[in-house]
């Protein structure tokens, strides 16, 4: 063993011949080996010896400047390998041109400065952010590969829904239904807009005959207000005429409106799933469920007037016993307000039983129990939503028909009561109906029955349903007419539709 100054005069035993230079840090004398005469001292007395004199007295030259890999004057032989002596590290050695050295494990290095993560080409993961994962303290890699570059645990993004007609077949927000909605238009414009013109023209056109004559008929009155003050009555024909024809439209609506939703919602059925519909196939399928329509429409209207026969009866009582005014106004007030709430929630509790009428086949009064049962606890977001529809509807309905209103009530009054200006006057407002009703009956169909597919999803997991559904019809690259089946409860997840309580398949 050497001691940095020639060879050691006996090597123990294993040892190498030719040992590396050793180790001097600045300042330091250098390591002995075992059993070396003068070994240095760390005692005072070395301390205040002259500079250059060892510890024992005898004056030392300083050692020579030896040749690299040469120590003491020693022979070749004695020179120690090229490396890095002991507790040094080799220098790192330069990466080929253009690249650069590898992240350590688990880690990775933050992009240049001024530059944001770039998405990575198609088929490659995206890059980890400067901790790991997807830019946070870990995380997982992409969908299917496993964990990540941030280590094991982390949040991974959820997997897209699949999508396969109107809307993502997962529990909807607001913003999904509206756009399910407009998408339920654009992609079905014959049987929804088709079918709302024609349900409209028919509809609408007594209303429009009526305020046809009813302008006709004072359009003289309002050119010269001088004959009313010369006696001359205000003309009752218009008037029984235009009350007679809001009738009418009112009775019509109720059967057109009704059969009209039943078929709308058979098209939202088909096109959940991408599939279309014709007028006359959704005609077909839902022509056995109107018994049901009509049935389900004539008793909700009679629930939500019940309670106006009973507090105008009271009203009448009251009045024939001659009770104070202050009372009669105060229940009046008080009716009023309860009727209001009253009406609110009977019509938000009922507003899916058309849908369970035609997708589930269900009666007239196991319909509105399902209808109550699938709103639940949503109540006040079901309410909400049919509210915020009905505003945009009315919004909608009153732009559209605004300009032919106008136009309509121009041409009566300057005609003053001819029949050309009737026959106008009747066919602009037909217009301006037919405008605003073709619109708004697809709008409120279509959101009263994806609130019942949101429904359904959130309280029977329907969504998985529908997504094997989805699947199996993706590998058939079409749409079989048995997807309308899939609607019965008897497909819910886990089996549990048989067992619905009231559901035609319940034993």
């Amino acid at each position: 063993m050497s001691d940095g100054h020639g060879s050691a005069p006996g090597t123990p035993p294993g040892w190498a011949q030719n040992q590396p230079p050793p180790y001097v840090p600045p300042g330091q004398a250098p390591w002995t080996s075992p059993g070396a005469a003068n070994p240095p001292s760390d005692e005072p007395a070395a301390a205040t010896a002259q500079p250059g004199a060892p510890a024992g007295g005898t004056p030392q030259s300083p050692p020579e400047q030896t040749a690299p890999g040469r120590a003491g004057g020693g022979t070749p032989q004695d020179a120690p390998p090229q490396g890095p002596g002991y507790g040094q590290q080799s220098p790192p050695q330069p990466p080929p041109q253009g690249q650069s050295y590898p992240p350590p494990q688990g880690q990775s290095y933050p992009p240049p400065p001024g530059q944001p993560y770039a998405p990575p080409s198609p088929g490659q993961p995206y890059p980890p952010g400067p901790y790991g994962g997807y830019g946070g303290y870990g995380g997982y890699g992409p969908h299917g590969q496993g964990p990540g570059y941030g280590g094991q645990y982390g949040f991974r993004p959820p997997p897209q829904a699949p999508r396969p007609g109107i809307i993502p077949l997962r529990p909807l927000a607001l913003g999904d239904i509206l756009d399910g909605t407009i998408k339920l238009i654009r992609s079905n414009p014959k049987a929804t807009l088709g079918l709302s013109a024609i349900a409209a023209a028919i509809g609408v056109l007594p209303l429009s005959i009526g305020q046809a004559v009813y302008y006709g008929s004072v359009g003289e009155i309002i050119a010269d207000p001088d004959t009313l003050a010369a006696g001359r009555e205000l003309p009752m024909g218009g008037v029984i005429a235009q009350f007679g024809g809001a009738l009418m439209t009112l009775v019509i609506q109720f059967f057109l409106v009704t059969v009209l939703t039943g078929m709308l919602t058979r098209v939202l059925g088909r096109a959940v799933f991408g599939g279309r519909i014709t007028i006359g196939e959704a005609w077909r399928l839902t022509r056995g469920r109107l018994p049901a329509l009509f049935g389900l429409a004539l008793l909700t209207g009679l629930i939500a007037l019940a309670p106006l026969v009973v507090v105008g009866g009271l009203i009448f009582l009251l009045i024939a016993a001659d009770a104070s005014g202050a009372l009669i106004t105060l229940l009046a007030i008080l009716s009023v307000m309860g009727y209001v709430a009253y009406l609110v929630t009977v019509s938000t509790r009922f507003s899916l039983a058309a849908a369970a009428v035609v997708l589930e086949r269900r009666g007239v009064v196991e319909a509105m129990r399902r209808s109550w049962r699938l709103v639940g606890t949503g109540f006040w977001r079901v309410l909400g939503i049919l509210i915020l529809t009905q505003l945009l509807v009315a919004m909608l309905g009153y732009i559209l028909s605004l300009p032919v209103t106008i136009v309509s009530l121009v041409v009566s009054f300057g005609g003053q009561g001819t029949v050309a200006a009737t026959v106008v006057t009747t066919v602009l407002l037909t217009v301006g109906g037919i405008l605003s009703s073709m619109i708004t009956y697809p709008v409120q169909a279509g959101v009263n029955g994806l609130l019942y597919t949101d429904l359904r999803m959130r309280a029977e997991a329907f969504d998985l349903v529908l997504q094997t559904a989805a699947l199996d019809q993706q590998r058939l690259g079409w749409v079989p007419a048995t997807a309308d089946e899939l609607w019965h409860p008897s497909h819910a997840a886990g089996g549990a539709g048989p067992h619905v309580p009231g559901s035609p398949a319940a034993p």
